[in-house]
């Protein structure tokens, strides 16, 4: 971590799992603001970088004592590509699946009490089915071709042809819809006051917002895999 001075929060938490952690909880953008250094970072959340600077060292000094997280930089694409597929895409279905119809209840029950209710589950709505679809892409399209990538540059191969010529362009893609979904993500926090349940709150109302904090996390966590480890990668083994 001695670099840090030098090195944007993508690559903090690309190189620190513990980083990404302090990252989530002090609100600040590691994965489509993943480019920003640490000083621009905490200037857009109104934090003193000398003590995210601490928090981050304290993280990761304090890491040995639990199970070491995999080391996404180093491992082989088509396993970051699994765990991408196998954790975060399939809770993202799942937690789409049960937000929606949640959604629909508390609006029904508590929407004409707090109309900031409806306003959010439109936003979810879109994201919801923007996901989907985004999802798809990656499963049908871009993420088996980087697979048939790295065997093709394990192998000493040529390079397998690809529809939409380099990797960079659906990458690009793939990106502006994550840039999409942070938007969605940052106006439902704002719309909640940073998802606080009102005094007034039944308690599938708190469910509700608990659920989506832990939505925003997970989307995070993806987000950055994908921006600031797997695409990187990709269009650098293409390259070489």
């Amino acid at each position: 971590m001695s670099a840090i001075a030098t090195m944007t929060v993508g690559e903090l938490a690309a190189e620190n799992p513990a980083a990404a952690r302090v990252f989530e909880k002090l609100g600040i953008d590691y994965c489509c603001g993943g480019g920003s250094t640490l000083e621009d970072a905490c200037r857009a959340a109104g934090l003193s970088p000398d003590e995210v600077r601490d928090a981050v060292g304290m993280a990761a000094e304090s890491a040995p004592a639990t199970a070491p997280d995999r080391n996404w930089t180093s491992e082989p694409l088509a396993g970051l590509i699994a765990h991408i597929r196998n954790t975060h895409h399939r809770y993202t279905r799942g937690a789409i699946a049960r937000l929606g119809p949640l959604f629909d209840k508390i609006c029904a029950a508590q929407g004409e009490n707090h109309p900031e209710l409806a306003h959010m589950r439109q936003t979810f709505a879109g994201l919801a089915q923007e996901l989907t679809v985004h999802l798809m892409k990656e499963e049908m399209v871009l993420f088996p071709y980087i697979v048939r990538l790295e065997e093709a540059t394990v192998e000493k191969s040529p390079v397998p042809p690809a529809p939409f010529g380099s990797v960079r362009n659906p990458v690009a893609m793939m990106m502006r819809e994550h840039d999409g979904a942070g938007d969605a993500l940052r106006g439902m926090r704002a719309s909640s006051g940073g998802y606080a349940a009102p005094p007034d709150a039944c308690a599938s109302y708190r469910a509700l917002y608990q659920a989506l904090a832990e939505f925003e996390a997970d989307l995070h966590q993806h987000i950055h895999l994908e921006n600031n480890i797997l695409f990187p990668r990709a269009i650098a083994m293409e390259g070489a």
